[in-house]
Order: C-alpha cells, then structure tokens, then sequence
C-alpha cells in the first residue's frame, strides 16, 4: 500500500512532472496521422481526403470509448489518492479487460462496414476508394488503440505519465518509419501507411499491459477479469461516452460539410485539424495533470488543494493558448508546404490556420476544466451539457453549410472554423459556470 503526497502539496512542480511527460504522450496519435498525412499528401490531393474521410471515422470508433483512458484515471487516482495501491490496480484492470472486447467488437464493425462507413462522409468515388482500404486495414489496430487507453490510464491514475510517454515515443518512430517505407519505398500506397500504424499500435499495447501486468503483480493486485468490476468500469463509463458522442456528432457534422464543399475544402480541413488536434492535445497536457491530480486529491479529502491546482492549472491552460495561437500565426503560411504541392490546398490550409490559432486560448481553458472534473468524476453533468451544446451546435453547423460553399475553397474552410470556434465558446460557458460551484468537488475513495 503506498500513499502519494498530500495534495495540498500540489504546486507547479507537480503539475509540470505529471503534463510535460503526458503532452509529449498525447501528441503521438495526431503525429501519427500527421505523418500519414504527409507522407500520402505526396500522392495527391484524393488520397489525402481519403485520409481524410477514413481517419474521421476511426478517430471516431476510437475517441467514443476515451472514458477507458479518462475514467479508469479518475477512479484510480481516487483509490491512489486513498492510500490503496493494489485496489487502484484492481479497479483500472476492469478497464483493460473492457477495452479488450470493446476493442474487437468495433474492429469487426470498422472492417466490415468500411465503405458505408467512409461513404457517410458523401467524399467522392476516388476518395471513398482511398477511405474504404485505409479503413479496412486500420481496423485492425482499434483494439490495440483501446487497451492502449485503458493501460494509459491506470499509469495516469498512478501518478505515472513518463511510461506512456516512452512507449508513445518508441511508437511513433516506428510508426514514421514504416509508414514512409511502405508508402514511399515499396510503393503500397494508402494502404502502406495504414499497416505502418497498426504495427506500431500494437507494440505500444503490448508494451503498457507488461508494465500493468508486473505493478500488479508487485501490488498484490488480482488481474484476472472480474464480472463485477469489467460492469462496473462500463457503467462509469456511460456518462463519459454520451458526453464523448455528443463531441464526436460535433467534429462529424463539420467535417460531413467540409466534404460537402468538395475535395479541396475536405482536405484542407484534414490538415488544419490535424495541426489543430496537435495543439489541443499540448493543452490537454494540463488536462491529464488535472485529471490525475483531481482524483487524488478528491480522493485524500482535500477539496480547497483540488481548487487552488485548478485555478493554477486554468492560467496556464490560457497562457498556453496565447502562446500556441502566436507561434501558429507566424507559421500559418508555411505548415501548408509540409503536407501538399497543390496550390489550392495550402491556400485554404492556410486561412483556416488563422481562425485556429486566434481561438487556441479558449481551448486551453476549456480542456484544463474539462480535465478537473472528468477528474472529480462529474461524468453526468459534462454528459448533459454536451448534449446541450450539441443541439445549440446543430442550426450553426447548418447556416455554415448554407453559406460557406459560395465563395471559394478559402472561405469554405474559413467557415468551418468559424462554426467550429461558436462551439467552443458555448462549451467555455457552460463549464465556467459549472466550476464556480461546490457540486463537482465530491471527496472519498469513490465518488
């Protein structure tokens, strides 16, 4: 049994020893498509908005079940934060075992309805080609992609983010590598790039379960799967996966009308929210120290020291932003030549970059909040407002439709952006009102 230290402690050495090693984590899923992106924007412009339309669906079949990665970290670093080791590994091992059916089940669904799937997105007869064979062989790394967020999430709740950052770092190169040799040296095309990132995918699942298996094994943890505890992860998990849903219907109704305004305007969006998840997920950083940090704190009885790191947290997340937004709007011109030869393409990308990096303040106090009271366990109430906000979402997504597509690939992608940022604001609002109360800050080994 080993007990961390007092939460009152927390101070910006602490939050810096749990973010800079998570951001550096974080960063490796974007990178990874960020690599494909580069490596298959040099075979023109309908294999890049394949990507497009394929990585929206899997990051999709992905991101639904975040609540491995974002609950198990909440509930393990309440029982870390209670003093109890063994019982933190215990209940995060319940995850595991829930990623790894989860897991199958979307790779079969993924693989098997690849075509409608990609199709939904309305891309063109090329592109959807593209779409269909990415998919179908990036199914195969989904349950890799799950056990990996409930692995991560354990370490997380442990207070550990340094191991996930080893193995997202040793993933990545490999993924970089293979994705380049295969594409570009042996000649496999998209499919090329799709089997570099399954392959690298499963070495980082397989790395994550060895380290959970001997911290468990050393706790005196039980890792055999348990009926109670694999149904009682999936229950806390329901709150977090309407809330992960409702954000997912958002990001999907706006990239379905960037493929409405074309292949152009659908490419371009994949590169600029490629940068954009790149720079969100380096503001998600404080969002997994104020996770972990939260839940332990919480966890210990200590609600004023959950307020004063999350007041910390929130100036930094801002601050981050400013400095995110500064350093994209002097590269905004150049990060386009990374990714495409054709002129169109990097105009829009541009543009688009500008409306990105103005609202990147928002987004770190977003994500930082949004991270304390994942932390806290308020699942319900982030799974409600994030309907909310999806249904006030709708009308705007449409009248971007209506107007966007008029005027050229540039203000298409403009557009969308722009929608996208009304979004944000809307989810700003409402958590800045949620974070002024006392409902979030409920103490105790479980909430």
């Amino acid at each position: 049994m080993t007990s961390p230290a007092p939460a009152a402690q927390v101070g910006p050495r602490q939050i810096l020893s749990l973010a800079v090693p998570a951001f550096l984590a974080l960063v490796a899923e974007p990178l990874f498509l960020m690599v494909d992106a580069a490596v298959i924007g040099r075979l023109g412009v309908v294999p890049l908005a394949g990507l497009g339309a394929a990585s929206s669906v899997l990051l999709t079949a992905a991101g639904v079940f975040v609540f491995l990665a974002y609950g198990t970290t909440s509930v393990v670093a309440r029982q870390f934060g209670a003093g109890s080791r063994r019982g933190a590994i215990e209940v995060g091992v319940g995850g595991i075992w829930l990623a790894a059916g989860l897991g199958a089940l979307a790779a079969i669904v993924v693989g098997l309805g690849a075509r409608p799937l990609a199709q939904a997105f309305g891309s063109s007869p090329a592109a959807l080609d593209e779409a269909v064979v990415y998919l179908r062989i990036s199914a195969l790394g989904l349950p890799a992609m799950l056990l990996v967020l409930a692995a991560t999430g354990i370490l997380r709740g442990l207070q550990d983010t340094r191991t996930p950052l080893i193995v997202s770092a040793i993933g990545f190169g490999a993924n970089a590598v293979l994705s380049i040799a295969l594409v570009l040296g042996v000649g496999m095309g998209i499919g090329g790039a799709a089997w570099g990132t399954v392959i690298a995918q499963w070495g980082m699942a397989f790395a994550l379960l060895a380290v959970i298996l001997r911290q468990g094994r050393g706790a005196g943890a039980s890792l055999r799967p348990h009926v109670g505890r694999v149904v009682a992860a999936a229950l806390d998990g329901v709150p977090l996966l309407v809330r992960t849903l409702a954000l997912r219907a958002i990001i999907l109704l706006t990239v379905a009308t960037a493929a409405a305004f074309g292949d152009v305007p659908l490419a371009a969006y994949q590169v600029t929210t490629t940068i954009w998840s790149l720079l969100v997920f380096a503001l998600d950083a404080l969002a997994i120290a104020g996770q972990a940090l939260t839940g332990a704190q919480l966890g210990s009885g200590d609600a004023a020291g959950a307020r004063a790191a999350t007041a910390l947290m929130v100036r930094w997340g801002i601050w981050g932003g400013v400095v995110l937004g500064l350093g994209l709007l002097a590269l905004h011109r150049v990060l386009p030549a990374l990714f495409t030869d054709d002129p169109a393409v990097r105009s829009a990308i541009a543009a688009g970059l500008v409306v990105v990096a103005l609202c990147q303040p928002l987004s770190g106090y977003v994500f930082v909040v949004d991270g304390v009271l994942i932390g806290a366990g308020d699942g319900r109430w982030l799974a409600g407002s994030m309907t909310l906000v999806l249904l006030a979402y709708v009308p705007v997504v449409l009248l971007a439709r209506a107007v966007g597509g008029d005027h050229g690939p540039e203000a298409a992608v403009v557009t969308l952006w722009l929608a996208f940022t009304t979004f944000m604001v809307l989810r700003g609002a409402c958590m800045a009102w949620r974070i002024r109360g006392d409902a979030w800050a409920v103490t105790g080994a479980t909430r």
